[in-house]
């Protein structure tokens, strides 16, 4: 079956016309903005993925809180993007912006640890039962960093993915298997050495090849998110990482879990929710609230060998780590994230709103009869163009199909609804309302309604 099995496509197409010249004049502000970037920034936008939406010019949001947002011509939109998962909790959590208030005037960084960073540290490990951790600006960091002490640690030199995974801009990771064989990503710019010398890519949900792949002894960690979700998410199918997990550990292996995006399953994210035992995690995006924050932690085992690696290195700079790592501002938001906003509590009211969200998304597609489904993880729900959830990154990537994700996406947006950018994830947090899933909904149901 296609992506397109159940759609007019002309319709799509001339939906998708309309929809661009619908937004062109909704957004004459956001149009000239978008002009006066151009002049000086590169590709027109701070950074050159905001091109990759589905919108003619970039949108310009002009403020944002909760679960909303208002753009620069002052229309309101329903967020269930939420920064891809850097606002998972909503825009400007009132306790994160008492704390930055508070510290506004109290210095932002000093290379010293200010009074926060030990009860956060304490906090991480309760959530997360992993005693030792350091902190990064970036998810994308923090793998960096953690990669680099792991090979340190193992001296071992090669890192293991799976075909299709998101860590980031960690440039090891980019390695796709292209009719099974492991290939450098070809956009992938400027990078000058092979990578494939050093990085092994199987395909998830596969044992066997996991285990085959492993044999050779010289593989330093399997670096993973415990659920894909960049490429389309892909669920661990029953018993995948129990048995995973033995195999990793039989062959000398670390194990790294990297909870960007899937700390939408709960306070410790997914490991800790399913009973995982990594020996390391990854933790960025939401962690303060939306400022630049990561944190990477490991076991007491793991922590004590990285540590003697560090101790038996000639003195000098490790390049692990940045200045402003760990900075104050960043440390005290980090607290009162934790603390106050990622609770229990909050996880509690996203999956119930998540699972409304879920249903009411399976509902319209079989009202319509088309051949798609709907996957969550907590607080994260996605749809795909495919009958069933795929199983490896391989049955996503074939599941995705930009030409239509841009036509919904601009259809919803147009309609005050914001969705996530490059696959179909939609996330909620504690500040959705019952009157922004309906907004969705029926914005969902219409746009489908004109499609088939």
């Amino acid at each position: 079956m296609g992506t397109r099995d159940g759609l007019n496509w002309p319709r799509v197409q001339a939906l998708a016309a309309r929809e661009r010249a619908d937004y062109v004049a909704r957004h004459p502000a956001s149009q000239a903005l978008a002009a006066q970037a151009a002049q000086h920034l590169l590709f027109g936008v701070p950074m050159h993925w905001m091109n990759d939406w589905s919108t003619p010019f970039a949108l310009t949001v002009n403020e944002a809180s909760g679960a909303h947002f208002t753009d620069a011509d002052g229309l309101q939109y329903a967020d269930f993007c939420l920064g891809d998962t850097g606002a998972m909790f909503g825009h400007a959590p009132v306790p994160v912006a008492a704390a930055i208030a508070r510290q506004a005037t109290r210095g932002y960084t000093a290379m010293l640890p200010s009074n926060d960073a030990a009860p956060v540290a304490i906090e991480l490990a309760r959530r997360f039962g992993l005693p030792y951790w350091q902190f990064a600006l970036s998810a994308s960091d923090a793998n960096r960093f953690l990669l680099r002490w792991l090979r340190a640690a193992t001296g071992r030199s090669k890192l293991l993915v799976f075909n299709g995974c998101y860590h980031g801009t960690v440039d090891d990771v980019f390695v796709d298997l292209v009719d099974g064989v492991p290939t450098q990503r070809a956009s992938l710019l400027g990078q000058a050495h092979d990578l494939t010398a050093h990085t092994v890519v199987v395909e998830f949900n596969d044992l066997d090849a996991l285990d085959a792949a492993l044999g050779a002894g010289d593989i330093a960690c399997v670096l993973a998110e415990p659920v894909m979700t960049n490429v389309g998410m892909v669920l661990p199918q029953p018993g995948y990482w129990r048995a995973a997990q033995q195999i990793i550990a039989r062959h000398g292996t670390l194990l790294v879990i990297d909870e960007t995006h899937t700390i939408s399953s709960g306070p410790g994210g997914y490991a800790q929710a399913h009973g995982m035992r990594p020996d390391a995690v990854v933790i960025g995006k939401p962690l303060a609230g939306g400022l630049p924050c990561a944190a990477y932690g490991m076991t007491e085992e793991l922590a004590r060998r990285v540590e003697h690696a560090k101790r038996s290195a000639p003195d000098g700079h490790s390049g692990i780590g940045t200045t402003l790592s760990a900075n104050m501002f960043a440390m005290a938001a980090m607290r009162a994230n934790l603390e106050q906003v990622m609770t229990q509590d909050a996880y509690t009211q996203m999956f119930a709103l998540a699972q409304q969200l879920a249903d009411g998304l399976r509902a319209g597609i079989a009202r319509r009869g088309l051949p798609w489904c709907v996957t969550q993880v907590g607080a994260r729900t996605e749809f795909q163009f495919g009958l069933v959830p795929p199983q490896n990154g391989s049955a996503a990537k074939m599941l995705m199909d930009e030409e239509l994700e841009q036509a919904i996406h601009l259809y919803l947006l147009n309609r005050g609804v914001l969705i996530t950018p490059f696959h179909n994830m939609l996330l909620v947090c504690p500040a959705t309302s019952e009157a922004d899933l309906q907004r969705l909904l029926q914005a969902f149901d219409d746009c489908l309604a004109a499609l088939v």
